[in-house]
């Protein structure tokens, strides 16, 4: 195999090697991007935040101090006013809010009827066109479902009144009741782990705004009680794009359940639908201040709309763009990595990457001279060599998200119809069912594994421990729920000490009952 044509392989005094022969390869690609150990890089700057982004960051670290919640709360009043005078599809009559929701459902149904038979009859895809794709759209969705739930963690202080109780039930369900491998920021956790996906703070800061709202809400709920519940209203409503997302994650091979699991327990019947409908009939004021209360509520239903929703993340992935994204991000950390052995089209990697506006034209000439063969299995790429494989020169420079981003740019059309490769439609269907309706009893002992089982393993489970100490002489229930109720917050509830305390304030709340 000759060496990649135009590539200048430099060694003490050579140029160009013209003697490249069959078996050659090998070597060309262990010392053409040969990385230079012994002269640290200088540590590149950290990206800018967007205001979004700075915000759920400081939100995330836990309870705001006073400075902190007046910017929270600046940010939703903000976003109240983007809402405000939108139209809302949400009836006038509280009395007709059950209806509209059952009209909702029932024309999701029909359109994911309409999706199922298309796909039945050979059609493709409606969102994801690879792989790559897919997991781009769970990194970007990654700061929104890590914090699922939190716009009600504010209500966990009013356990006591029962008007609540529908909300603080959804909030604990959330949280799985205190199961690790039911509650939902955890599920999402392993899921991007599974997926090669756990770095995503690179995103777009229009990704934060979602997440960002609901950890505002969930720290000022004294504030914006009726917001609170019209948010709540129109996140558990059953989306269409949940479904479609669900069923073609599990044709990319992609564990839908967290998803799925979304299915069923926001159901209308007697899911969080139906609690947040009983919720807001429990909370509204009786008089002339309902008007005013359920404008409010409008507008917290809106906020649903704000920041990069499903289909607009979807409709948003380029590959090529994304690669580029990538590529820019590895250049600040690899200009300065590569010895000058290896030079394509006259430039050194170095050169190459010190500058991100080449980027693109790099990726050209590196199909020019034949180190990436674009729309062909990516195994007949030397550059892809150089990325996986026991002896590869760059192993572990890109993470699994990213290694598939190359892999399916450079397959191009030759990797299209990738779902094809998990099983025929009959095989894809009892999957699913699978994991729809039997994941749990598939898990067993996994799943209801509780947080204080492992109260024995050591020092990692000292905060277990010290929490069940301070339990201990707590007599009232007002005592105790007061002493769990902070390890229910958004940044605590996915710790073993907070899945246990969750445990405890599901249990103390349903003996109040």
């Amino acid at each position: 195999m000759r060496a990649a044509p135009g590539t200048q392989l430099a060694g003490g005094g050579g140029g160009l090697n013209g003697r490249a022969r069959a078996g050659q390869d090998e070597t060309m690609l262990k010392d053409a991007l040969e990385v230079v150990r012994l002269s640290p890089a200088p540590m590149p700057e950290a990206p800018l935040q967007g205001p979004a982004q700075a915000l759920y960051d400081a939100l995330s670290h836990g309870a705001p101090n006073a400075g902190l919640l007046a910017r929270a709360r600046n940010f939703l009043n903000v976003r109240l006013q983007e809402v405000h005078d939108r139209p809302s599809d949400m009836p006038d009559d509280l009395r007709e809010c059950a209806a509209w929701m059952e009209g909702k459902a029932m024309r999701v149904g029909r359109l994911y009827a309409d999706y199922l038979a298309a796909r039945r009859r050979g059609g493709p895809c409606r969102y994801f066109t690879s792989r790559a794709h897919a997991l781009y759209f769970l990194r970007s969705i990654a700061p929104t479902k890590l914090v699922d739930g939190a716009w009600l963690y504010g209500l966990v202080d009013h356990w006591d009144d029962t008007r609540f109780h529908p909300l603080i039930r959804i909030y604990l369900e959330e949280l799985g009741d205190g199961v690790p491998d039911r509650n939902h920021v955890a599920m999402y956790r392993k899921l991007l782990a599974a997926s090669g996906c756990g770095r995503w703070d690179d995103l777009e800061d229009d990704r934060y705004v979602q997440g960002t709202i609901q950890l505002a809400l969930a720290y000022d709920s004294e504030h914006y009680l009726p917001e609170i519940i019209g948010f709540n209203l129109g996140y558990e409503q059953l989306p269409l794009h949940l479904l479609i997302t669900a069923y073609e994650l599990d044709d990319l091979g992609i564990d839908p359940y967290y998803f799925t699991l979304h299915v069923t327990i926001d159901n209308l019947a007697t899911g969080h639908a139906r609690k947040a409908i009983d919720a807001l009939r429990l909370a509204m004021p009786a008089g002339s201040d309902a008007q005013a209360f359920y404008r409010r509520v409008i507008d917290g239903y809106l906020l649903n709309d704000l920041g990069a929703g499903t289909e607009s993340i979807i409709r948003a992935f380029d590959l090529e763009r994304e690669l580029v994204r990538i590529l820019r991000r590895k250049s600040v950390f690899g200009r300065h990595m590569h010895s000058d052995y290896c030079r394509v089209a006259g430039k050194s990697v170095n050169e190459w990457l010190a500058d991100e506006a080449l980027i693109p034209e790099f990726l050209a000439q590196l199909q020019r001279h034949g180190w990436i063969r674009r729309h062909r299995d990516p195994n007949d790429s030397p550059f892809w060599k150089l990325l996986v494989g026991d002896r590869a020169a760059m192993f572990g420079v890109f993470d699994e998200y990213e290694l598939q981003i190359v892999h399916d740019w450079i397959a191009g059309d030759a990797g299209r119809g990738d779902a094809d490769r998990f099983g025929s439609e009959p095989e894809r269907e009892t999957r699913r069912r699978m994991s729809f309706r039997a994941r749990q009893t598939l898990l067993g002992g996994e799943e209801t594994r509780t947080a204080d089982d492992a109260a024995d393993a050591g020092d990692f489970d000292a905060p277990v421990r010290a929490l069940q100490a301070a339990l201990v002489g707590r007599r009232t229930r007002r005592e105790r729920m007061t002493m769990l109720a902070p390890l229910l917050s958004p940044a605590r509830h996915a710790s073993p000490e907070g899945l246990l305390a969750t445990r405890l304030f599901s249990e103390e709340l349903r003996s109040s009952y």
